[in-house]
């Protein structure tokens, strides 16, 4: 374990992919918040989302939120490809000029593991919560390891990736890879315009119709469409490193519980396996994680304790699930992990 700043370094060591191919000390970059009990069953997992580091996704953990350090030990890990852990972007020393390979979810979540159990000595988790991609990581965590959940939040996620949602990823990659710093499978630069493009597709994708026929981005003092598009979304992604945002696009894009040895693509196996007391909520309005996926999902989760769909009334889109300056969807949200927690 390594100190790096305001977080913490897992050291996994030469770890073997489930692509078969072996990643030479494979880094984990970590924080927690609040303080392990003493019988080590307070812990919560909070995995970040697409492009997110641990500080961006600070906000949900608050003292009386749901996610209260004084009473919970809250672990973030940082997904791979996110600059943190080891990504494109950090790891040419390990790599040299071989290609950053694809690290899956499962591949994440076994390494996650390896924290709580070699760090901490974690048998259990109280509650595995994640919004967008991190909704997917905790779905995965659930089916992996269900005798270690005891509860899951699937914010804005699903089970696997769908073709609907893998075609929207398309369109981000093609924006990003049309600059022509994108050379040979990599950025020779910052990519400034393919940034600003694929910000650009972001936009229609991620907040709702309701959202833009109601001109709600008002709410927040834009003037014109114009403006909340230059501002909210033209630059969105240009503090990210582009192809650190290719490697997770492809771990989004090939998601899936079920696409492992355990369950040989099975998914209706896969979501038998979760015990946990599980809640989806997806957007209502979300457009690529769409709330039918999670209506389809609970009618296979026959061994989860309970199951229950809560999808979050907003006209936010996507980012309802992370709704740092939305008060409303932000009460929705801590009232129903409460009530998880609680059960």
């Amino acid at each position: 374990m390594a100190n790096s700043g305001d977080y913490q370094i897992f050291e996994a060591g030469d770890v073997t992919l489930q692509s078969g191919r072996v990643f030479p000390s494979l880094r984990l970059a970590y924080k927690t918040y609040g303080a392990l009990n003493a019988a080590k069953d307070n812990v919560i997992v909070y995995p970040t989302s697409f492009g997110a580091q641990h500080s961006d996704i600070e906000w949900l953990i608050e003292r009386g939120g749901a996610l209260d350090p004084e009473r919970y030990f809250i672990v973030i890990p940082n997904l791979f490809g996110n600059g943190l852990s080891s990504s494109p972007s950090n790891s040419r020393g390990q790599l040299g000029e071989a290609p950053f390979p694809l690290i899956s979810y499962h591949d994440a979540v076994a390494v996650q593991r390896r924290l709580l159990v070699e760090q901490f000595g974690i048998a259990k988790i109280a509650l595995v919560y994640g919004w967008s991609m991190g909704g997917m990581q905790a779905y995965h965590w659930a089916t992996c390891h269900p005798d270690m959940v005891e509860r899951a939040a699937v914010v804005c996620g699903s089970a696997r990736c769908s073709p609907y949602n893998a075609v929207f990823l398309e369109a981000v990659k093609a924006a990003l890879t049309a600059d022509p710093a994108f050379e040979d499978g990599r950025f020779t630069r910052k990519p400034e315009a393919g940034l600003r493009a694929m910000g650009r597709v972001y936009a229609g994708w991620a907040m709702s119709y309701e959202f833009y026929r109601d001109e709600t981005w008002r709410e927040s003092g834009f003037g014109s469409l114009e403006d909340y598009l230059a501002v909210s979304w033209d630059m969105a992604f240009a503090h990210r490193d582009a192809d650190n945002l290719l490697a997770q696009i492809a771990t989004w894009q090939n998601g899936d519980v079920s696409r492992c040895a355990a369950f040989a693509g099975d998914l209706d196996r896969a979501l038998a396996a979760v015990r946990a007391r599980i809640v989806l909520m997806p957007g209502q309005t979300d457009r690529y994680f769409d709330w039918r996926d999670n209506e389809a999902e609970l009618g296979r989760l026959v061994n989860a304790r309970s199951a229950e769909l809560r999808p979050i009334p907003s006209i936010h889109g996507h980012r309802a699930g992370n709704p740092i300056r939305i008060p409303a969807d932000r009460a929705f949200i801590n009232a129903a992990v409460s009530s998880l927690l609680q059960s």
